[in-house]
C-alpha cells in the first residue's frame, strides 16, 4: 500500500467537513473516490496533497508521515495533483505552463503531451485554448512534475463527451504503464468503468468501499445519493 489515511478529521466553525476517515491505497491501480456534494471528498485531497492541515489523524506517504506538511514538501516527496478547475497560466504559452513542472526539453514536454493526446504546438498561449484542451495542458503538467502518486480532482469536470473518453483511456494508458493514480469524480459511468477500486464518502467518512460492482449495488451508497 503506498498511502495509509487513518481517522482523518477536518472542521470548519465547529463543523465537520471531515470525520474519522480511513482508507489505504494501492500502488498500480486507479482508486475514485466519490460522494453526493458536501461528502468532504475535496478536503480530503487537500490535507492528502498539503494545502489544508489536518485537526486530527494521520496521513502516511510511503510508511512516511506527511500529516501537515505544507504543500511544497508533501509534492516533494512525489505527489502531484490537479483541481477541480483547470489551473493554467492563459498568459503564458503551453510550454511555460510545462515548465513549471519540470525544467526539461521540447522533446520531453512533447512526449508528455502526446500522452495526453494534445496536439497545438508548444508556442500557442494556454488562454487561446478550449477549456478541455487547458484541462489536457493541465493533466501534462501533472505528469511531468516527477511523482509516485497522481491526485486528479474532478478531471473531466467541464469537458465535452469526447474529451471525457478520451481521458479515460489516457488514465488506463498511465495504469498499465505502472502509474497509481487517486482520483474524485461525479460522472459514475467514468468511475465504474475505469476504477480498481471504489471509496465512497458521505458526510465526511467512509461510508463504504471496494470493487465497483461491490459499491455499485450497495444500498447505503444508493440511500447516500438519492435519499430513502
Amino acid at each position: 500500500m503506498m498511502l495509509h489515511v487513518d481517522k482523518l478529521d477536518k472542521h470548519f466553525g465547529g463543523v465537520y467537513a471531515v470525520h474519522n476517515c480511513s482508507f489505504e491505497l494501492a500502488k498500480g491501480k486507479i482508486t475514485s473516490v466519490i460522494g453526493p456534494n458536501g461528502a468532504g471528498k475535496t478536503t480530503l485531497f487537500n490535507m492528502v496533497s498539503g494545502t489544508i492541515v489536518p485537526d486530527g489523524g494521520s496521513i502516511r506517504f510511503n510508511s512516511k508521515d506527511i500529516t501537515g506538511l505544507p504543500a511544497y514538501k508533501i509534492a516533494r516527496q512525489g505527489i502531484s495533483r490537479t483541481f477541480q478547475l483547470a489551473k493554467v497560466f492563459k498568459n503564458l504559452s503551453v510550454r511555460d505552463n510545462l515548465l513549471l513542472a519540470k525544467q526539461t526539453t521540447d522533446d520531453v514536454l512533447l512526449a508528455a503531451l502526446k500522452q495526453v493526446r494534445f496536439t497545438k504546438s508548444l508556442d500557442v498561449l494556454a488562454g487561446e485554448l478550449s477549456y478541455g484542451q487547458q484541462r489536457l495542458v493541465e493533466l501534462a503538467r501533472g505528469l511531468l512534475f516527477p511523482h509516485q502518486l497522481l491526485m486528479l480532482d474532478e478531471p473531466t469536470a467541464g469537458v465535452n463527451p469526447l474529451v471525457r473518453r478520451e481521458i479515460a483511456e489516457i488514465l488506463r494508458n498511465l495504469r498499465r504503464q505502472g502509474s497509481t493514480i487517486m482520483l474524485i469524480e461525479h460522472d459514475m459511468d467514468f468511475v465504474m468503468g475505469l476504477s480498481d477500486h471504489v471509496i465512497v464518502m458521505n458526510e465526511g467518512t467512509v461510508l463504504t468501499q471496494g470493487p465497483p460492482g461491490k459499491v455499485r449495488n450497495d444500498p447505503a451508497v444508493l440511500e447516500a445519493y438519492l435519499g430513502k
